[in-house]
């Protein structure tokens, strides 16, 4: 297996960066920067702009793709048109590596493409209705994708990630202000304390991510801790590993016009190939809050 992966200098791509390096899964990265510290061979291209993957991709040599790059600034990443450009680009990478005769495709995907009316989000039953132009341009992604990957007879999974945390992620997320606010570096602001969420260990979607590389199996998979935790709870645990006071922030607790109560994925079928989460989020939060101090 030789994998090209886009994404790497990501968040979420650090991490399966390094989880393929620890599983000894040969790797090449692409993107407009090589990954930090990484010892991988590098192409060095810009996604949005390259007029012909054709030959990135045979220049790759790779046999299974695993594709996480996407616009992801935080707060503008929901409505920006650049989704729609990343609609195209996605699909015309993942038409010349099957076309370059790419053996599996593995696509990250985003929990934003279900009804969060529902709240616990089950991978074959509960419907689609995206209410964000990300949500649904990922969505409309995924269906031509796929739709292109069962053309070409070429292997096909989609991973919906939900509530990802660790090291590198934005420092506007949640868990990091949240750090930050117990640090004593920025004021406490107001959380929705009383909404469930499904928080997952980075280095946990990395593992989850390299599983469906090496499943033979097409399809959707909820990549997720399937354990709704409360908000407040969240606060409260933060707080305690900082040896700092929860009172200011649960004192501003607010709730957002349109946010869901719950959300929570379903992760039976990734745990079918094998799949466990490795950190509670509690251990999640130690070793975020330990690399934080570094």
């Amino acid at each position: 297996m030789r994998v090209l992966l886009t994404g790497a200098s990501g968040f979420l791509g650090r991490y399966v960066l390094e989880c393929l390096h620890q599983q000894g899964i040969e790797a090449v990265t692409l993107g407009r920067h090589m990954p930090d510290n990484a010892v991988t061979d590098f192409i060095e291209a810009d996604l949005l702009v390259i007029p012909n993957f054709v030959s990135i991709v045979k220049e790759s040599g790779a046999t299974h793709l695993l594709h996480l790059a996407w616009y992801a600034e935080h707060g503008k990443y929901w409505t920006s048109p650049q989704n729609l450009r990343w609609l195209e680009a996605t699909t015309r990478l993942i038409e010349a590596f099957c076309d370059a005769g790419g053996q599996r495709v593995v696509v990250a995907g985003t929990c934003a493409e279900y009804d969060w009316s529902h709240g616990y989000c089950r991978e074959n039953s509960t419907p689609l209705n995206p209410a964000t132009l990300y949500g649904t341009a990922k969505d409309a992604t995924r269906r031509l994708v796929m739709a292109v990957c069962a053309q070409q007879q070429v292997a096909c999974a989609w991973g919906r990630v939900f509530l990802p945390f660790g090291t590198g992620e934005s420092e506007q997320r949640l868990i990091p202000s949240l750090i930050e606010t117990f640090r004593g570096k920025r004021p406490p602001f107001g959380v929705n304390t009383l909404a469930y969420r499904d928080f997952l260990h980075a280095s946990d979607v990395a593992e989850g991510f390299v599983t469906l590389l090496k499943n033979g199996e097409s399809g959707v998979y909820n990549i997720s801790s399937g354990q709704p935790v409360r908000l407040g709870d969240v606060v409260q645990e933060l707080a305690q590993l900082l040896n700092a006071d929860p009172q200011p922030v649960l004192d501003l607790t607010v709730e957002r016009s349109g946010e869901p109560v719950l959300l929570v994925g379903e992760n039976l079928k990734l745990k079918t190939l094998g799949w466990r989460p490795m950190f509670s989020l509690l251990q999640g939060l130690e070793r975020t809050v330990r690399e934080a101090q570094r």
